[in-house]
């Protein structure tokens, strides 16, 4: 089905429409069944991505998400009967800012009387670790906004809140902090401060997030359940490595590095001190609590009580597959 601009159909509001996750959601909403109109949300409407989604049918509004710009925020979620909304930590590393955006974001939907606000957010780490990791600001901010959601949208009432929590991004094993290293003996090792059997939900963003936001849209989600995870399958830091190896054909190994390692390495890398040990602290974090904490969702231990599925969301092995690992592995 083709997005749409009859009245009839669902208007659905998209915070970051550029960006992987938004534009994850668009795509899946695009190739529904169902009709749907769609307003994506941009700073600038003329680049290339915001014409192209545009060309496509989408409301394209230019607007910047900021507290300073509330009014404005405020309009251009009127109308709306579902929004989705998600914040960028990394585009300025600021909890506080992101924390108060985030606020703003979920006022601004409520104050339009969406049916349905779905929420990308995430666990707190300072709280499920009871003190222990204190500095994953990009995970302890996101949930400073789930909290102040459920405190104003009451289970019951006329919009239903949603957190879906995107697992860990596949494409974090692009970036220099999981980067497969190359070793003097030709083979590449892939170190985080977490052991081997590590159990992570693992996602291809861009490609599946979207379609479990569209299942939360389009499917009776039971009313008891708050949070989402959003993620093809749990699978080990091991069986990552040995699967990547056998369909790249290249030999790579997975290290357990200890924290002041990675945070030295990352910082090598060119990464400020600061964010090396946030993420530092996210992937330890991610070893002693589970990537989804305390939630309802679980943690691959066998009592998995994930309330919402997807047929056909990417494997880690299906995603190596689709991925050209040329340059990475070379």
């Amino acid at each position: 089905m083709t997005i749409t601009s009859d009245t009839s159909a669902p208007l659905v509001a998209v915070v970051g429409a550029t960006g992987m996750q938004g534009g994850s959601v668009i795509k899946a909403l695009a190739a529904s069944r169902k009709p749907y109109r769609i307003r994506g949300f941009t700073r600038d409407t003329s680049k290339p991505a915001a014409k192209a989604l545009s060309a496509q049918g989408v409301e394209m509004v230019n607007v910047s998400l900021t507290v300073d710009n509330k009014d404005q925020v405020f309009k251009v979620f009127q109308g709306a009967n579902v929004a989705f909304i998600v914040t960028n930590f990394w585009e300025h590393f600021d909890k506080i800012r992101e924390t108060a955006e985030g606020k703003m974001l979920i006022d601004a939907a409520k104050a339009a009387g969406v049916r349905l606000l779905i929420w990308s957010g995430l666990i707190s780490a300072v709280e499920e670790s009871k003190g222990k990791f204190v500095h994953v600001d990009h995970l302890d901010g996101k949930a400073e906004v789930t909290k102040y959601a459920r405190s104003i949208i009451p289970a019951g009432g006329p919009t239903r809140f949603l957190n879906v929590i995107a697992g860990l991004y596949n494409t974090n094993f692009h970036l220099p902090v999981g980067l497969p290293r190359k070793q003097a003996d030709g083979s590449f090792v892939i170190a985080l401060p977490a052991p081997a059997d590590s159990v992570v939900p693992s996602i291809d963003t861009a490609r599946d997030y979207g379609l479990f936001v569209r299942k939360v849209i389009e499917e009776d989600v039971d009313p008891s359940v708050r949070d989402v995870g959003a993620y093809g399958e749990f699978i080990s830091y091991a069986d990552m490595v040995k699967q990547l190896s056998e369909i790249t054909g290249k030999t790579v190994t997975y290290k357990e590095v200890t924290s002041d390692e990675y945070v030295a390495a990352a910082v090598a890398g060119g990464y400020p001190q600061r964010i090396a040990l946030e993420l530092s602290e996210m992937y330890q974090g991610i070893a002693e609590l589970g990537y989804f904490g305390g939630t309802e969702i679980g943690n691959g231990n066998g009592k998995d009580r994930l309330p919402v599925g997807v047929e056909g969301a990417f494997t880690w092995a299906e995603w190596v597959k689709a991925t050209d690992w040329s340059k990475i592995l070379a």
